[in-house]
């Protein structure tokens, strides 16, 4: 899938966003290994803790189907009443949890605008040195995973 069809996605997704608090919508669409694409908006919270960025939902809905490789996600983002002009970067929450299910050397972020132009990033570069958990032990095994 070409980036500005993703992109596009992307920002139908953000017309989902629910932003009432920072007025800032946000729209992802996540391209799986198999071709299929995932999309996510961000969901706010009154409490802010709970609230969901839209590279999660797009991740979490994919996994939660059973989709564990992906190859790219466009992001798009500003304020809910304008198209955006500006790039918009995950969130290092989010960049972490493309890290446990991303190669970091081939997966791509592409950061776009509403004019279909962008940017594209390997995950590697927008998360250096990230941790992927080679460290992590599962219980009662002495290596780890």
């Amino acid at each position: 899938m070409e980036h500005k069809k993703l992109i596009q996605a992307a920002l139908e997704a953000r017309i989902f966003s629910y932003s009432p608090y920072s007025g800032f919508a946000v729209g992802a669409a996540l391209l799986c290994e198999d071709g299929s694409v995932y999309t996510g908006c961000n969901i706010e919270n009154a409490a802010f803790t709970p609230t969901n960025c839209a590279e999660r939902t797009a991740f979490f809905k994919a996994v939660s189907e059973g989709k564990r490789r992906f190859k790219a996600v466009a992001i798009v983002g500003g304020p809910a009443e304008k198209e955006p002009e500006t790039l918009c970067s995950p969130c290092g929450v989010c960049r972490q949890v493309m890290m446990e299910f991303c190669c970091p050397q081939d997966f791509l972020v592409i950061l776009g605008r509403a004019d279909l132009s962008f940017e594209e990033y390997r995950l590697c570069e927008l998360l250096p040195l990230g941790f992927a958990g080679d460290g992590v032990k599962k219980s009662g095994e002495d290596k780890p995973v």
